[in-house]
Formats: structure tokens, C-alpha cells, sequence
């Protein structure tokens, strides 16, 4: 059994001077930290000071993508993607992806985050980097019909599901349907029957740029959300990214859908210059999530910072303080999330998946201390993660990921040498 020692923070509530004990990759119980002393643990770690979190739910990634940070800076969504993102990925290799993908999935981890939720190609090497490195991964297979693109056809997305659906305990198959101006609605429908009959998630981008919504409605005479309800895909299985093009209308369909939008705040507003309309989601019953998105274009895989964005931006586009609160936001980053992959996870529970986080809040910007959603969401940052502990087990501590035995220092020189 292990113990962490120092503040519990979840969506739920605050419990200070506590001890999070936890066996057989469960939370086990949370108790007073005087009580420790009663029971028989095998490793101690944090104390005072200390911050014990849900590990970060990063709803939706393209983890692999970390080779190609920097590159199309400033370019709206359609010319970043055909452009410069694409014709890049058209060179990818299954070694490469792996490579990159390990190390997209470690910078997310020693941020915080002990899921991710991934959409690329090669999805098996994938899914090999994420059982190597540790980390709990929902990943899919990128499925286009409506693009001329290899690395996309509709019939690997299907086989990925059924190789990895049994295999592992910390990967899950997803359907990845890219977007739905580059899915054909008989491709999308074939898409919601195979998640029936699999009971599988779909993960898909909407309404991300001007671009797809005018594509959808040219060639169908609907909006993206129509497009998914006429597919027959809009329910509880659906997770939606971005939306922001979202009318008021498809909002009131998509919040009855009982579907999950994940809200990329950063890497939207620096493709589109707008975000989502989140809080109308929200407030209609949307369940919400967080996700970094890619290296490429946000340039980093850490929740904190689009946390602080989130509760930033939704303030500026609504001209109202009143929303987006720090505890809302770190909700949406856990809880959410978790609902979203429907994990029993996202809150610091008995019975819940010991995938935490203990961040050493030992430092000037957590003073005084009086209220610790604020800290986390505009104080903290990635670098203040000392542990992530993804079903029970530690997978990286104090710059080292336990299970590959590589270092922060050592990952960056070897990726910083020509390959």
C-alpha cells in the first residue's frame, strides 16, 4: 500500500492534512494524515505542502505530433492543416511515430496528465509507446474518406478497434472519423454502427473552422452537428472537439445528445481567433472536457496552461467575470474528462483509479494557500509536478519516468541530436 501525504483536491472538495491511501491500483480510503501511523504502507511520498490531485484528463491529443512544433506558425486551420501539416505527416514512419509519440506522452505526464486521449496515424506504435512509457491512452486510428489520404484509410481505423479492444489495461481503442468535412456521412454511419455493436467511443474534431462548416452544409444542406445526428452518431458514445462554430441551435441539439464537447481554448484561438461556446454548453447540461490538442500548434502538452486559458477566455469572449471559475475548469479537466472515456476516475474517491498527481505547491506563488482551485489553475504550472501515479503505480517522479528509466535531461538530448 501507498501513501500520498498533503491537501486533497478534487471538483468535490478540499480535505487538508490528509492521507490518500491507495492498493491494487484503487483508492483505497482517505484519511486524517495523524492517522497514518495505523496502517502499514510501503512508500510515503509528499507531506506538507503538498497538493494531491486527479491526474489530468487530456480529452484530446495528437501526441506524436511534438516533431513538428514550430512549424506553419500563424496560419489559419485549413492552410496549417493542407499546407504544412499534412504534406509533413505524409512522411511519417511507424518508428517515428512511436518515437514521437513516447516523448508527446511523457511531456503530458510530467505535466500532470495520466490520461490522454490521442487522434493519429499508426495508432498501434501508438499504442505501444503508451504501454512502454505507462500512461493510461485512449487512441484512435484517423479515419478520412473524403481526402485522399493514405495514412488514413477508413478500414485500419476499424481494425485498430477490434486488435486492441482486449489487449491491454491501459490502452483502449477509440474510432477516429477526422472531422465531419472529411468523413462522408455513409463513412460516419458505418462509423455509429460499429461503435454499437462495439460499445466503442468516437472521437471526432467539429466545427473547427469556417472551412468545414461550409464543406458539410455545400454538400448536405446541414450544420456538422445535423451532420452527426443524421449519421446517427450524436449520443453519450460521441466525444465532439472544438465546436466553435457551433449556432445556437446545434448547441441545444448537441447538449441533448448527451454527447461530450472537449474544449481546446489555445490551440483555437491561435488557428481561428475565437473559442467555443462553452458556457452555453455547459449551461444546457454539456458534458465538458479539456484537452491540450497538439504540440503543434498550442507548442506544449500541459494542462495547467489551458486551464488558465479556459478560465481566461471564456471571460474575454463572454465580456463576464462570472463565468468559467477556476473550480468549474479544473472539473472540466478531470471529472469530465473522465466522464467523457467513462473511467472511474477525475475525482478522489474510494473505489476510483489511483491515478493522481502530487504537486509541490512548497513555493512562493501557492501563498497563503486559502483557496487552492485558484492556486491550481493561475498559479501552478506543469514544472510543479513532483509524481503522477497512473493505476496505483508511480510512473514518474521527480524528472524520472520510472518504467522506461529515462530522465527529462536524458529524453532531451536524445531527441535534440539529428535522427
Amino acid at each position: 500500500m501507498i501513501a500520498l501525504l498533503g491537501t486533497v483536491v478534487d471538483s468535490a472538495g478540499i480535505h487538508r492534512d490528509a492521507a490518500v491511501l491507495v492498493e491494487g491500483g484503487r483508492i483505497r480510503s482517505i484519511i486524517p494524515r495523524n492517522r497514518l501511523r495505523e496502517y502499514r504502507v510501503d512508500g510515503v511520498y509528499g507531506g506538507e505542502g503538498y497538493l494531491i490531485l486527479p491526474g489530468f484528463i487530456n480529452a484530446h491529443t495528437h501526441v506524436a505530433m511534438s516533431k513538428l512544433r514550430g512549424l506553419g506558425e500563424d496560419l489559419p486551420t485549413e492552410e496549417w492543416l493542407s499546407d504544412v501539416i499534412w504534406p509533413a505527416e505524409l512522411e511519417w514512419k511507424p518508428r517515428e511515430i512511436r518515437r514521437w509519440a513516447l516523448l508527446g506522452m511523457a511531456e503530458a505526464l510530467a505535466n500532470g496528465s495520466t490520461t490522454i486521449n490521442d487522434h493519429y496515424f499508426f495508432a498501434d506504435e501508438i499504442a505501444k509507446a503508451a504501454q512502454e512509457l505507462g500512461i493510461r491512452a485512449f487512441i484512435g486510428q484517423t479515419m478520412m474518406d473524403e481526402v485522399d489520404f493514405p495514412l488514413a484509410r477508413p478500414e485500419e481505423g476499424f481494425r485498430f478497434v477490434k486488435r486492441w479492444e482486449r489487449k491491454s489495461g491501459l490502452v483502449k481503442p477509440t474510432l477516429a472519423p477526422h472531422a465531419t468535412n472529411t468523413v462522408s456521412l455513409e463513412l460516419m454511419g458505418e462509423i455509429g454502427e460499429f461503435a454499437r455493436e462495439r460499445d466503442a467511443l468516437i472521437h471526432v474534431h467539429l466545427s473547427q473552422s469556417r472551412g468545414e462548416v461550409e464543406t458539410v452544409k455545400r454538400r448536405y444542406g446541414i450544420t456538422p452537428a445535423e451532420y452527426l445526428k443524421r449519421a446517427g452518431v450524436l449520443n453519450g458514445r460521441l466525444i465532439g472537439v472544438h465546436g466553435i462554430y457551433l449556432s445556437g441551435k446545434e448547441v441545444e441539439l448537441y447538449s441533448r445528445s448527451g454527447a461530450t464537447l472537449v474544449h481546446c481554448s489555445l490551440s483555437m484561438t491561435k488557428l481561428e481567433g475565437r473559442i467555443a461556446p462553452i458556457i452555453e454548453l455547459a449551461e444546457n447540461g454539456t458534458n465538458i472536457a479539456l484537452g491540450n490538442d497538439s504540440p503543434n500548434p498550442v507548442g506544449l502538452m500541459d494542462m495547467f496552461t489551458e486551464m488558465r486559458f479556459a478560465a481566461v477566455l471564456n471571460k474575454v469572449w463572454r465580456k463576464r467575470t462570472d463565468v468559467a471559475s477556476a473550480r468549474e475548469v479544473f472539473r472540466w479537466a478531470t471529472l469530465g474528462g473522465a466522464r467523457a472515456l467513462r473511467l472511474k476516475a477525475g475525482l478522489i474517491k474510494p473505489g476510483y483509479l489511483a491515478d493522481l498527481v502530487l504537486l509541490n505547491a512548497r513555493k512562493p506563488q501557492f501563498l497563503p494557500g486559502e483557496n487552492p482551485y485558484s492556486h491550481v489553475v493561475y498559479s501552478a504550472r506543469g514544472s510543479d509536478v513532483e509524481l503522477a501515479m497512473v493505476n496505483g503505480e508511480v510512473v514518474y517522479r521527480n524528472g524520472l519516468f520510472t518504467k522506461i528509466g529515462k530522465r527529462l535531461e536524458e529524453l532531451w538530448e536524445e531527441f535534440s541530436r539529428p535522427s
